[in-house]
C-alpha cells in the first residue's frame, strides 16, 4: 500500500517554476515588524528602509544604497542621476527585459541595441566597441540568470577609457561575486530587483548601488517627487513616486539574512541539472565564468539545435514540471515596439536569435529538493530523447 501511495504521488507531482522563501520563523518576524510599522505611523521612508539599504550596501560592498519601488525605476532613477541627456546614445544589450531599454527612452536618451557574447547570454565588448558613437553617453550591462556578464571588468575600463558610464542592470545578481567582487560595485550604478520571482523578494522593490554620493543624493531626490528631502516640500528635480514601502523594507531584511543560504540550496539543484543533463551532453549550459559565485537565479540551458524548444517544454510541463519563463525570448529587436521605434530587424543579432530560441529555464527555487532536481531532470532526458 506504502509503495502504492508513492507512485500515486509521483505520478502527480507538481513542480513549479518558480517559488518564494519564507521559513516560518521568517513570516513571524515579518508579521512582528508589520505591527511596529502599523504602529509607529511611519509607513514609508522610515527606519526599515534605511536598515535594508544599510545592509545591501554591506552585502554589495559598496558605500550606498537607495531603496525604490521596482527594479525598473532603479535602472530610470540611476540614469538620470547619471545626467542623461535629451539626444544621448546608451548601448544595451538586445537580450534583457524591456525595463532595461525603455528605461533609457523614459530618460531621454535612445537605446543602442547590441548583440550578445554567445552561451553567456550578456553583452559583448567588441560589439559595444562598435556601437560607440560621439553621442553614446554610457553602456548597460545585463547580468542574466544569476551569473555576472563575463567581460564586465574589460567593458568597465572601456567604459572609463571612453569616458562613458557603466550602469549593472543586476535584477538577477543579488549575491553573486566575480572575483570576490559583488555585483553592483562594477559600474556607476548598480539595479536591483526584488520582484517575487528573484532570489530574495520585497514582493515588489528595487535597489540602487552606488560609490558616489552624488549618484546617491541624486536617486533619493528623484524617488520621492524630486523634494529636496522628505520632510521639505521643496521641489528640486522632476521625479515620481518610487519610493520602497517600510513593510517591503522589512521583508527584504529577513531575505537578505538568508540570502548566502538561498544560495548553497540553488546551487545544490544546478549541480544536479549539470550532472544530469549537462555533462551527459543531453543539453548545453550556460557560461559561468571561473571565480563566480553564481546564486542560479534561473538554471538556464539550451536545447540541441533541431530540437523544438516549445514542445519540449509542453512535454515536460504535461509531465509535472513546468520551465520558467526564458532571459529572454523574445530578444527585444524582436519585439514589435522596439523595431517600430528603433528600426530594428530579425536577423541583425544572430547570436542573441540562435540562443535564445533555444533557452529553457528549468525549475529553480530555494525549497527545491535533490529528489525533486533528479525528478525532473529524469523529465527532462526522457522527453530529449523523444524529440531527438
Amino acid at each position: 500500500m506504502i509503495v502504492f501511495e508513492r507512485l500515486m504521488w509521483l505520478q502527480n507531482r507538481k513542480i513549479p517554476p518558480a517559488k518564494p522563501f519564507f521559513p516560518m520563523e521568517d513570516r513571524e518576524e515579518i508579521l512582528s515588524a508589520v505591527g511596529k510599522i502599523l504602529e509607529s505611523g511611519m509607513l514609508t521612508l522610515g527606519s526599515y528602509t534605511k536598515e535594508f539599504e544599510k545592509e545591501f550596501a554591506k552585502v554589495s560592498g559598496v558605500s550606498h544604497a537607495v531603496a525604490v519601488n521596482s527594479g525598473t525605476s532603479a535602472i530610470e532613477i540611476a540614469l538620470r542621476a547619471l545626467d542623461v541627456k535629451q539626444g544621448d546614445e546608451i548601448i544595451v544589450p538586445t537580450n534583457t527585459f524591456t525595463a532595461t531599454a525603455a528605461a533609457a527612452w523614459f530618460s531621454g536618451a535612445k537605446p543602442v541595441l547590441v548583440d550578445i557574447h554567445g552561451s553567456s547570454l550578456c553583452i559583448d565588448l567588441t560589439n559595444v566597441k562598435k556601437a560607440i558613437s560621439n553621442r553614446t553617453a554610457g553602456v548597460i550591462a545585463v547580468h542574466i540568470g544569476g551569473v555576472i556578464c563575463p567581460q564586465i571588468s574589460e567593458i568597465r575600463d572601456l567604459c572609463r577609457e571612453k569616458g562613458l558610464f557603466l550602469v549593472e542592470d543586476a535584477a538577477h545578481a543579488q549575491g553573486c561575486t566575480a572575483d570576490g567582487r559583488a555585483a553592483g560595485s562594477f559600474g556607476n550604478a548598480g539595479c536591483f530587483s526584488f520582484y517575487p520571482t528573484k532570489v530574495i523578494t520585497t514582493g515588489e522593490g528595487g535597489m540602487i548601488t552606488t560609490n558616489s554620493e552624488s549618484v546617491a543624493n541624486k536617486a533619493k531626490v528623484l524617488r520621492d517627487q524630486g523634494k529636496e528631502s522628505f520632510e521639505s516640500n521643496k521641489i528640486v528635480a522632476f521625479g515620481y513616486n518610487w519610493r520602497m514601502q517600510e513593510i517591503s523594507a522589512a521583508i527584504g531584511l529577513t531575505q537578505l539574512r538568508r540570502l548566502q543560504e538561498i544560495i548553497e540550496a540553488r546551487n545544490r539543484s544546478a549541480e544536479i541539472y549539470d550532472q544530469e543533463l549537462l555533462s551527459k551532453n543531453r543539453m548545453d549550459g550556460q557560461e559561468v565564468p571561473k571565480g563566480q559565485v553564481v546564486n542560479r537565479y534561473k538554471y538556464t540551458a539550451f536545447v540541441k539545435r533541431g530540437i523544438d524548444r516549445d514542445e519540449f517544454k509542453r512535454r515536460l510541463a504535461a509531465l509535472g514540471a513546468r520551465c520558467g519563463g526564458e532571459v529572454y525570448w523574445p530578444p527585444c529587436h524582436l519585439q514589435p515596439a522596439y523595431q517600430e521605434f528603433l528600426g530594428v530587424r530579425a536577423g541583425e543579432f544572430p547570436v542573441a536569435e540562435d540562443y535564445c530560441a533555444r533557452m529553457v529555464c528549468l525549475p529553480m527555487y530555494t525549497q527545491l529538493t535533490a529528489e525533486d532536481a533528479q525528478y525532473v531532470a529524469g523529465l527532462a532526458s526522457t522527453v530529449l530523447r523523444e524529440l531527438a
